[in-house]
């Protein structure tokens, strides 16, 4: 009992290879969207701008960690800033090294991350300033509120820039 002629389907026709898969061809195309992580990040100006930040976040939280500390709200206040800060800076980071920003449209990410700046780096400011008055010359506390003052001030770089993305950029593109 034959129920008739079957059909079989084969990638190789009688004309001559068959051919390449579209994946390939895709991926070829695709060229720097179809890698998994920017490259060219981790050498611009703004991801070393980020990396010295965060040493400098990590650099002042063990200075004051590893110190005797004289009024613990004071340094704790300086500890939960830094940690928080970093965590964020690490946030942004991750988002721009592996281009998540061009999978989440829905955030306006130069915006969020200068709002991010703006609100880190007074809160910021503010734990630098307490810390270093309260020091009393000991020399771990003093080493953290410096490292505090130099995480500020990239952080105000870091300000600088990103408004000139989101606000400067967006302004002129209006009358274009």
């Amino acid at each position: 009992m034959s129920h008739g002629a079957r059909v079989i389907r084969t990638g190789v026709s009688s004309a001559g290879p068959a051919a390449p898969p579209a994946s390939t061809t895709a991926s070829s195309s695709a060229g720097s969207d179809a890698e998994l992580m920017d490259g060219a990040y981790f050498r611009s100006c703004a991801g070393i701008l980020k990396v010295a930040q965060m040493i400098s976040l990590v650099v002042g939280f063990i200075s004051v960690n590893n110190s005797p500390w004289t009024d613990y709200s004071v340094y704790s206040y300086f500890q939960i800033v830094t940690m928080c800060d970093l965590v964020m800076i690490l946030f942004f980071y991750v988002i721009h090294i592996f281009r998540i920003y061009r999978k989440l449209t829905c955030v306006s990410w130069p915006l969020a991350e200068f709002l991010h700046y703006l609100i880190g780096t007074i809160l910021l400011l503010i734990a630098s300033i307490v810390a270093a008055s309260k020091s009393y010359n000991l020399t771990g506390l003093v080493a953290g509120a410096t490292f505090g003052f130099l995480a500020t001030i990239l952080c105000v770089l870091s300000i600088w820039s990103s408004y000139k993305v989101s606000c400067i950029t967006q302004s002129t593109s209006k009358y274009h």
